[in-house]
Protein backbone atom coordinates (compact mmCIF):
# COMPACT_ATOMS: atom_id res chain seq x y z
CA UNK A 1 0.00 0.00 0.00
CA UNK A 2 3.18 2.31 0.97
CA UNK A 3 4.44 1.62 -2.75
CA UNK A 4 2.53 4.32 -4.61
CA UNK A 5 3.75 7.03 -6.94
CA UNK A 6 2.04 10.26 -4.76
CA UNK A 7 2.61 13.63 -3.73
CA UNK A 8 4.41 14.05 -0.21
CA UNK A 9 5.23 10.47 0.23
CA UNK A 10 8.76 8.98 0.87
CA UNK A 11 8.34 6.74 -2.37
CA UNK A 12 7.63 9.53 -4.40
CA UNK A 13 10.74 11.50 -3.05
CA UNK A 14 13.13 9.13 -3.81
CA UNK A 15 12.03 7.78 -7.12
CA UNK A 16 11.30 11.70 -8.14
CA UNK A 17 15.22 12.45 -6.93
CA UNK A 18 17.14 9.17 -6.28
CA UNK A 19 19.66 9.57 -3.47
CA UNK A 20 22.33 6.90 -4.41
CA UNK A 21 25.05 7.89 -6.50
CA UNK A 22 25.47 6.89 -10.12
CA UNK A 23 28.47 6.71 -12.29
CA UNK A 24 29.39 6.44 -15.74
CA UNK A 25 32.48 4.26 -16.84
CA UNK A 26 33.40 4.72 -20.41
CA UNK A 27 36.49 2.39 -21.32
CA UNK A 28 37.33 2.83 -25.21
CA UNK A 29 39.15 0.43 -27.18
CA UNK A 30 42.60 1.83 -29.38
CA UNK A 31 43.78 0.53 -31.96
CA UNK A 32 47.03 -0.40 -32.62
CA UNK A 33 47.16 -2.29 -35.87
CA UNK A 34 45.45 0.01 -38.28
CA UNK A 35 47.32 -0.70 -41.45
CA UNK A 36 47.25 -4.16 -41.17
CA UNK A 37 43.53 -4.36 -40.39
CA UNK A 38 43.07 -2.49 -43.76
CA UNK A 39 45.36 -5.33 -45.53
CA UNK A 40 42.92 -7.76 -43.90
CA UNK A 41 44.73 -8.62 -40.50
CA UNK A 42 43.03 -9.61 -37.24
CA UNK A 43 42.43 -5.90 -35.43
CA UNK A 44 44.18 -5.73 -32.08
CA UNK A 45 43.17 -3.42 -29.53
CA UNK A 46 43.91 -2.21 -26.07
CA UNK A 47 41.30 -1.43 -23.65
CA UNK A 48 42.00 2.00 -22.35
CA UNK A 49 39.91 3.46 -19.28
CA UNK A 50 37.95 4.21 -17.05
CA UNK A 51 36.70 7.85 -17.71
CA UNK A 52 34.10 8.47 -15.17
CA UNK A 53 31.40 10.83 -14.92
CA UNK A 54 29.11 11.43 -12.26
CA UNK A 55 25.26 11.21 -13.15
CA UNK A 56 22.30 13.31 -12.00
CA UNK A 57 19.25 12.02 -13.23
CA UNK A 58 16.39 14.38 -11.63
CA UNK A 59 12.70 13.47 -13.04
CA UNK A 60 11.10 17.01 -13.83
CA UNK A 61 7.76 18.28 -15.09
CA UNK A 62 6.13 15.54 -12.88
CA UNK A 63 2.28 15.60 -14.01
CA UNK A 64 -0.19 13.23 -12.29
CA UNK A 65 -2.90 11.88 -14.47
CA UNK A 66 -6.08 10.02 -14.70
CA UNK A 67 -6.93 11.08 -11.16
CA UNK A 68 -3.59 9.83 -10.03
CA UNK A 69 -3.11 6.24 -11.53
CA UNK A 70 -0.31 7.67 -14.38
CA UNK A 71 2.26 9.99 -14.04
CA UNK A 72 3.68 11.64 -16.70
CA UNK A 73 7.99 12.86 -16.11
CA UNK A 74 11.31 14.25 -18.41
CA UNK A 75 14.07 12.36 -17.06
CA UNK A 76 17.47 14.51 -18.06
CA UNK A 77 20.80 13.53 -17.04
CA UNK A 78 23.78 15.37 -16.36
CA UNK A 79 27.34 14.40 -16.38
CA UNK A 80 30.35 16.10 -14.32
CA UNK A 81 34.06 13.89 -14.47
CA UNK A 82 35.41 12.27 -12.01
CA UNK A 83 39.22 12.85 -12.37
CA UNK A 84 40.15 10.87 -9.55
CA UNK A 85 38.18 7.89 -10.42
CA UNK A 86 39.60 8.24 -14.27
CA UNK A 87 42.63 7.68 -15.86
CA UNK A 88 43.32 10.38 -17.32
CA UNK A 89 42.25 13.69 -18.79
CA UNK A 90 39.70 13.25 -21.60
CA UNK A 91 40.70 16.62 -23.09
CA UNK A 92 43.93 15.42 -23.86
CA UNK A 93 43.71 11.74 -24.24
CA UNK A 94 43.66 10.31 -27.90
CA UNK A 95 41.79 7.28 -28.99
CA UNK A 96 42.46 5.38 -32.66
CA UNK A 97 39.10 3.90 -33.37
CA UNK A 98 37.29 3.43 -36.34
CA UNK A 99 35.94 6.87 -38.29
CA UNK A 100 32.27 6.37 -37.49
CA UNK A 101 31.32 8.95 -39.88
CA UNK A 102 32.76 8.35 -43.02
CA UNK A 103 31.72 4.49 -42.29
CA UNK A 104 27.99 5.86 -42.04
CA UNK A 105 28.48 8.15 -44.88
CA UNK A 106 30.29 4.92 -47.49
CA UNK A 107 27.00 2.66 -46.19
CA UNK A 108 24.52 5.63 -46.86
CA UNK A 109 25.47 6.21 -50.57
CA UNK A 110 26.70 3.34 -52.33
CA UNK A 111 24.95 1.94 -55.15
CA UNK A 112 23.51 5.88 -55.39
CA UNK A 113 23.81 8.61 -57.55
CA UNK A 114 25.84 10.27 -54.41
CA UNK A 115 29.12 7.91 -54.08
CA UNK A 116 31.25 9.72 -56.45
CA UNK A 117 30.65 12.48 -54.33
CA UNK A 118 30.96 11.14 -51.53
CA UNK A 119 34.51 9.14 -52.77
CA UNK A 120 35.44 13.01 -54.22
CA UNK A 121 34.92 14.16 -50.35
CA UNK A 122 36.80 11.49 -48.75
CA UNK A 123 39.59 12.36 -50.80
CA UNK A 124 39.51 16.21 -50.22
CA UNK A 125 39.14 16.01 -46.64
CA UNK A 126 41.82 13.21 -46.29
CA UNK A 127 39.26 11.12 -44.68
CA UNK A 128 39.99 7.43 -44.02
CA UNK A 129 38.62 4.16 -41.86
CA UNK A 130 40.26 5.40 -38.28
CA UNK A 131 40.76 8.47 -36.53
CA UNK A 132 42.29 9.87 -33.90
CA UNK A 133 40.14 11.84 -31.78
CA UNK A 134 40.25 12.78 -28.39
CA UNK A 135 38.30 11.09 -25.43
CA UNK A 136 36.03 14.28 -25.14
CA UNK A 137 35.41 14.38 -28.56
CA UNK A 138 34.21 10.83 -29.22
CA UNK A 139 31.77 11.05 -26.43
CA UNK A 140 30.10 14.82 -26.38
CA UNK A 141 30.82 15.58 -29.90
CA UNK A 142 32.79 17.56 -32.18
CA UNK A 143 32.05 19.08 -35.79
CA UNK A 144 33.02 16.59 -38.61
CA UNK A 145 33.60 18.52 -41.74
CA UNK A 146 31.95 15.00 -44.28
CA UNK A 147 28.91 15.43 -41.90
CA UNK A 148 28.55 19.17 -42.32
CA UNK A 149 29.09 19.13 -46.65
CA UNK A 150 25.93 16.53 -46.19
CA UNK A 151 24.01 18.36 -43.54
CA UNK A 152 23.76 21.60 -46.53
CA UNK A 153 21.99 18.90 -49.02
CA UNK A 154 20.13 16.98 -46.13
CA UNK A 155 19.39 19.45 -42.88
CA UNK A 156 18.34 16.47 -40.79
CA UNK A 157 21.76 15.36 -40.44
CA UNK A 158 23.51 16.61 -37.54
CA UNK A 159 27.07 17.93 -38.22
CA UNK A 160 28.41 17.02 -35.13
CA UNK A 161 29.33 13.38 -34.33
CA UNK A 162 29.37 11.82 -30.76
CA UNK A 163 28.89 8.79 -29.12
CA UNK A 164 27.14 10.78 -26.87
CA UNK A 165 26.47 14.03 -28.30
CA UNK A 166 23.60 16.22 -27.21
CA UNK A 167 23.06 13.78 -24.08
CA UNK A 168 24.64 15.56 -21.28
CA UNK A 169 21.80 17.76 -19.64
CA UNK A 170 19.22 16.49 -22.59
CA UNK A 171 16.26 13.65 -21.82
CA UNK A 172 15.42 11.34 -23.88
CA UNK A 173 11.78 11.74 -24.51
CA UNK A 174 8.51 11.60 -22.08
CA UNK A 175 7.42 8.72 -20.05
CA UNK A 176 4.34 8.26 -19.00
CA UNK A 177 4.27 5.96 -15.93
CA UNK A 178 1.37 3.91 -13.68
CA UNK A 179 1.48 5.13 -10.23
CA UNK A 180 0.72 1.53 -8.91
CA UNK A 181 -2.86 3.10 -7.20
CA UNK A 182 -4.81 0.35 -8.93
CA UNK A 183 -2.37 -2.75 -8.64
CA UNK A 184 0.55 -2.57 -6.62
CA UNK A 185 2.51 -5.04 -9.70
CA UNK A 186 2.19 -2.27 -12.57
CA UNK A 187 4.80 0.45 -10.08
CA UNK A 188 6.30 2.46 -11.59
CA UNK A 189 5.46 0.48 -15.17
CA UNK A 190 6.10 2.41 -18.32
CA UNK A 191 2.83 3.05 -20.49
CA UNK A 192 3.80 5.58 -23.29
CA UNK A 193 7.10 7.13 -24.20
CA UNK A 194 7.23 10.03 -26.71
CA UNK A 195 3.28 9.76 -26.97
CA UNK A 196 3.70 6.10 -28.07
CA UNK A 197 2.51 2.93 -26.63
CA UNK A 198 4.76 1.25 -29.10
CA UNK A 199 7.73 1.17 -30.63
CA UNK A 200 8.08 1.32 -34.85
CA UNK A 201 11.70 0.37 -35.42
CA UNK A 202 11.40 -3.46 -35.91
CA UNK A 203 9.37 -6.05 -37.67
CA UNK A 204 6.82 -7.40 -35.51
CA UNK A 205 4.58 -6.34 -32.68
CA UNK A 206 5.88 -8.47 -29.90
CA UNK A 207 9.30 -6.59 -30.77
CA UNK A 208 7.79 -3.15 -30.62
CA UNK A 209 5.94 -3.47 -27.04
CA UNK A 210 7.49 -1.43 -24.59
CA UNK A 211 7.76 -3.81 -21.47
CA UNK A 212 8.41 -2.74 -17.77
CA UNK A 213 9.68 -0.24 -15.83
CA UNK A 214 12.81 2.03 -16.70
CA UNK A 215 15.39 -0.14 -14.03
CA UNK A 216 15.63 2.49 -11.70
CA UNK A 217 12.45 1.03 -9.23
CA UNK A 218 10.03 -1.89 -9.46
CA UNK A 219 6.83 -3.66 -7.74
CA UNK A 220 7.69 -4.55 -3.71
CA UNK A 221 6.74 -8.43 -2.96
CA UNK A 222 8.99 -9.82 -6.21
CA UNK A 223 9.35 -13.42 -6.01
CA UNK A 224 12.25 -15.69 -7.89
CA UNK A 225 10.05 -17.32 -10.36
CA UNK A 226 9.34 -14.05 -12.38
CA UNK A 227 10.80 -12.58 -15.08
CA UNK A 228 11.74 -8.63 -14.27
CA UNK A 229 10.89 -6.36 -17.57
CA UNK A 230 12.69 -3.50 -18.45
CA UNK A 231 12.59 -0.78 -21.53
CA UNK A 232 15.85 1.01 -22.61
CA UNK A 233 15.85 3.81 -24.73
CA UNK A 234 19.46 2.99 -25.05
CA UNK A 235 18.93 -0.10 -26.50
CA UNK A 236 16.13 0.58 -28.50
CA UNK A 237 14.41 -2.47 -27.13
CA UNK A 238 12.67 -3.88 -24.02
CA UNK A 239 14.18 -6.58 -22.72
CA UNK A 240 13.93 -9.27 -19.58
CA UNK A 241 16.28 -10.26 -16.65
CA UNK A 242 15.72 -13.54 -14.63
CA UNK A 243 16.46 -14.61 -11.14
CA UNK A 244 20.19 -15.45 -10.75
CA UNK A 245 21.34 -15.65 -7.01
CA UNK A 246 20.35 -14.44 -3.40
CA UNK A 247 22.71 -12.39 -1.49
CA UNK A 248 22.84 -8.96 0.55
CA UNK A 249 24.29 -5.48 0.16
CA UNK A 250 24.63 -3.34 2.97
CA UNK A 251 23.07 -5.79 5.59
CA UNK A 252 20.29 -5.68 3.20
CA UNK A 253 18.83 -8.64 1.55
CA UNK A 254 18.84 -8.63 -2.26
CA UNK A 255 17.73 -10.84 -5.19
CA UNK A 256 20.36 -11.06 -7.70
CA UNK A 257 18.65 -10.55 -11.67
CA UNK A 258 20.77 -10.78 -15.04
CA UNK A 259 19.46 -10.74 -18.89
CA UNK A 260 17.67 -13.84 -19.58
CA UNK A 261 20.36 -16.06 -21.93
CA UNK A 262 17.08 -15.68 -24.39
CA UNK A 263 16.97 -11.96 -25.04
CA UNK A 264 19.80 -11.77 -27.34
CA UNK A 265 19.95 -15.33 -28.57
CA UNK A 266 20.25 -16.26 -32.19
CA UNK A 267 16.58 -16.97 -34.38
CA UNK A 268 17.43 -20.71 -33.86
CA UNK A 269 16.88 -20.80 -30.01
CA UNK A 270 14.64 -17.53 -29.78
CA UNK A 271 12.50 -17.48 -32.75
CA UNK A 272 10.47 -14.38 -31.57
CA UNK A 273 13.92 -12.65 -31.84
CA UNK A 274 13.41 -12.70 -35.65
CA UNK A 275 11.62 -9.52 -35.22
CA UNK A 276 14.79 -7.54 -34.48
CA UNK A 277 16.49 -8.65 -37.76
CA UNK A 278 16.14 -5.21 -39.92
CA UNK A 279 15.93 -6.14 -42.80
CA UNK A 280 14.00 -9.09 -42.06
CA UNK A 281 16.35 -12.40 -42.18
CA UNK A 282 19.34 -10.20 -41.66
CA UNK A 283 20.69 -11.55 -38.11
CA UNK A 284 23.98 -10.92 -37.01
CA UNK A 285 24.51 -13.97 -34.50
CA UNK A 286 23.82 -14.54 -30.63
CA UNK A 287 25.14 -11.61 -28.24
CA UNK A 288 24.44 -8.55 -31.25
CA UNK A 289 21.81 -6.28 -31.98
CA UNK A 290 21.54 -4.31 -34.79
CA UNK A 291 20.47 -0.60 -33.78
CA UNK A 292 21.27 1.13 -37.07
CA UNK A 293 17.47 1.42 -37.52
CA UNK A 294 17.42 3.89 -34.56
CA UNK A 295 20.44 5.84 -35.00
CA UNK A 296 19.80 7.88 -38.10
CA UNK A 297 21.38 4.14 -40.12
CA UNK A 298 24.75 4.31 -38.76
CA UNK A 299 26.03 0.96 -38.91
CA UNK A 300 25.82 0.54 -34.84
CA UNK A 301 25.62 -2.75 -33.49
CA UNK A 302 25.29 -3.10 -29.11
CA UNK A 303 26.42 -5.79 -27.29
CA UNK A 304 27.98 -6.75 -23.81
CA UNK A 305 31.18 -5.82 -22.93
CA UNK A 306 33.95 -7.75 -24.78
CA UNK A 307 30.95 -9.55 -26.18
CA UNK A 308 30.39 -11.45 -23.34
CA UNK A 309 28.02 -14.43 -23.92
CA UNK A 310 28.20 -13.58 -27.44
CA UNK A 311 29.11 -15.99 -30.59
CA UNK A 312 32.76 -16.94 -29.89
CA UNK A 313 33.19 -16.07 -33.44
CA UNK A 314 33.09 -12.36 -32.24
CA UNK A 315 35.64 -12.46 -29.72
CA UNK A 316 37.98 -14.41 -32.15
CA UNK A 317 37.98 -11.96 -34.48
CA UNK A 318 39.25 -9.18 -32.37
CA UNK A 319 42.34 -10.04 -30.51
CA UNK A 320 42.65 -7.84 -27.63
CA UNK A 321 38.37 -9.38 -26.41
CA UNK A 322 38.33 -10.92 -22.89
CA UNK A 323 35.26 -11.48 -21.68
CA UNK A 324 34.42 -11.98 -17.43
CA UNK A 325 31.24 -12.62 -15.71
CA UNK A 326 32.25 -10.18 -13.01
CA UNK A 327 33.30 -7.48 -15.26
CA UNK A 328 30.79 -7.35 -18.42
CA UNK A 329 27.40 -8.80 -17.04
CA UNK A 330 24.71 -6.98 -16.12
CA UNK A 331 22.83 -7.27 -13.21
CA UNK A 332 20.55 -5.83 -10.19
CA UNK A 333 20.53 -6.07 -7.13
CA UNK A 334 16.85 -6.20 -5.61
CA UNK A 335 15.20 -6.06 -2.13
CA UNK A 336 12.83 -8.76 -2.97
CA UNK A 337 10.38 -7.08 -0.15
CA UNK A 338 10.36 -3.24 -1.33
CA UNK A 339 11.44 -3.89 -4.91
CA UNK A 340 13.86 -1.31 -4.00
CA UNK A 341 17.21 -1.71 -6.19
CA UNK A 342 20.31 -1.35 -3.65
CA UNK A 343 23.17 -2.01 -6.43
CA UNK A 344 23.38 -2.38 -10.15
CA UNK A 345 25.40 -2.25 -13.23
CA UNK A 346 24.11 -1.65 -16.79
CA UNK A 347 27.21 -2.84 -19.15
CA UNK A 348 26.67 -2.18 -23.26
CA UNK A 349 29.14 -1.83 -26.03
CA UNK A 350 29.07 -0.15 -28.69
CA UNK A 351 29.87 -1.56 -32.19
CA UNK A 352 30.29 -0.67 -35.95
CA UNK A 353 29.77 -3.09 -38.93
CA UNK A 354 32.54 -2.96 -41.33
CA UNK A 355 33.52 -4.20 -44.35
CA UNK A 356 35.16 -4.21 -47.65
CA UNK A 357 33.17 -1.74 -50.01
CA UNK A 358 34.68 -2.14 -53.55
CA UNK A 359 33.59 1.22 -54.44
CA UNK A 360 35.25 2.80 -51.68
CA UNK A 361 39.46 2.20 -51.99
CA UNK A 362 39.45 3.39 -47.96
CA UNK A 363 38.39 0.27 -47.12
CA UNK A 364 41.56 -1.49 -48.37
CA UNK A 365 41.05 -5.10 -47.61
CA UNK A 366 39.29 -4.79 -44.28
CA UNK A 367 37.41 -8.30 -43.23
CA UNK A 368 33.33 -8.22 -42.69
CA UNK A 369 33.75 -7.07 -38.75
CA UNK A 370 32.28 -6.62 -35.66
CA UNK A 371 34.38 -3.80 -34.92
CA UNK A 372 34.49 -2.54 -30.99
CA UNK A 373 34.19 1.23 -30.14
CA UNK A 374 33.58 1.50 -26.80
CA UNK A 375 31.64 0.44 -23.59
CA UNK A 376 29.84 1.41 -20.59
CA UNK A 377 29.20 0.78 -17.14
CA UNK A 378 26.55 2.50 -15.41
CA UNK A 379 26.65 1.58 -12.00
CA UNK A 380 25.13 2.67 -9.24
CA UNK A 381 25.40 1.13 -5.06
CA UNK A 382 22.87 2.45 -2.14
CA UNK A 383 24.41 5.07 0.49
CA UNK A 384 24.46 4.44 3.53
CA UNK A 385 22.08 6.74 5.24
CA UNK A 386 19.36 4.94 2.37
CA UNK A 387 20.75 1.13 3.56
CA UNK A 388 20.00 2.46 7.06
CA UNK A 389 16.50 4.10 6.50
CA UNK A 390 15.54 0.23 4.68
CA UNK A 391 17.16 -2.02 7.59
CA UNK A 392 14.87 0.13 10.24
CA UNK A 393 11.89 -0.40 7.99
CA UNK A 394 12.51 -4.26 7.06
CA UNK A 395 12.97 -4.29 11.12
CA UNK A 396 9.82 -3.07 11.89
CA UNK A 397 8.06 -5.05 8.63
CA UNK A 398 9.73 -8.51 10.22
CA UNK A 399 8.30 -7.25 13.99
CA UNK A 400 4.69 -6.78 12.30
CA UNK A 401 4.63 -9.93 10.24
CA UNK A 402 5.76 -11.77 13.25
CA UNK A 403 2.95 -10.73 15.19
CA UNK A 404 0.29 -13.60 13.62
CA UNK A 405 3.01 -15.93 14.17
CA UNK A 406 3.58 -14.75 18.26
CA UNK A 407 -0.64 -14.85 18.98
CA UNK A 408 -0.75 -18.21 17.14
CA UNK A 409 1.78 -19.35 19.40
CA UNK A 410 0.12 -17.86 22.19
CA UNK A 411 -2.90 -19.10 21.57
CA UNK A 412 -1.54 -22.59 21.45
CA UNK A 413 0.24 -22.51 24.44
CA UNK A 414 -2.54 -20.94 26.31
CA UNK A 415 -4.92 -24.09 24.43
CA UNK A 416 -2.35 -26.76 25.87
CA UNK A 417 -2.96 -25.11 29.43
CA UNK A 418 -6.63 -25.25 29.47
CA UNK A 419 -6.78 -28.75 27.90
CA UNK A 420 -4.31 -29.91 30.63
CA UNK A 421 -6.19 -27.98 33.13
CA UNK A 422 -9.10 -29.47 32.49
CA UNK A 423 -8.47 -33.09 32.16
CA UNK A 424 -6.74 -32.93 35.45
CA UNK A 425 -10.10 -31.44 37.11
CA UNK A 426 -11.34 -34.06 35.78
CA UNK A 427 -9.32 -36.83 36.49
CA UNK A 428 -9.53 -35.72 40.16
CA UNK A 429 -13.03 -36.16 39.85
CA UNK A 430 -13.57 -39.37 38.71
CA UNK A 431 -10.46 -40.79 41.16
CA UNK A 432 -13.35 -39.71 44.40
CA UNK A 433 -14.95 -41.66 46.24
CA UNK A 434 -19.10 -41.81 46.40
CA UNK A 435 -18.35 -40.79 50.35
CA UNK A 436 -16.49 -37.63 49.22
CA UNK A 437 -18.83 -36.34 46.69
CA UNK A 438 -21.37 -36.56 48.89
CA UNK A 439 -23.27 -33.18 50.62
CA UNK A 440 -21.64 -31.67 53.46
CA UNK A 441 -24.84 -31.05 55.65
CA UNK A 442 -27.40 -34.31 55.27
CA UNK A 443 -30.88 -33.79 56.08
Amino acid sequence: QGTVLKNGTETFEAWEDPPPPVYMQFYFFNVTNPLEVLQGATPLVEEIGPYTYREYRPRVHVQFLDNGTKVSALNPKTYVFESEKSVGDPEVDLIRTINIPAVTAMEWTRSTPLQFATEVLLLLYQESLFTVRSVHELLWGYRDRLLATIHVLHPEIDPVFGLFSKMNGSDDGEYVFLSGETNYLNFSRIVEWKGKESLSWWTTEACNMINGTDGTSFHPLISKDENIYIFSSDFCRSLFLVYDSSGAVAGVPTFRFVPSSMVFANTSVNPANAGFCVPAGNCPGTGVLNVSVCRQGAPVFLSAPHFYQADPKFVEDIEGMHPRKEYHETFLDINPLTGLVLQAAKRMQVNVHVRKLPEFFETGNIRTLIFPVMYINESVLIDEASASKLRHVLLEASVVTGIPFVIMALGIVFGIVFIVLVCRSQRISEESTEEERSPLIRT
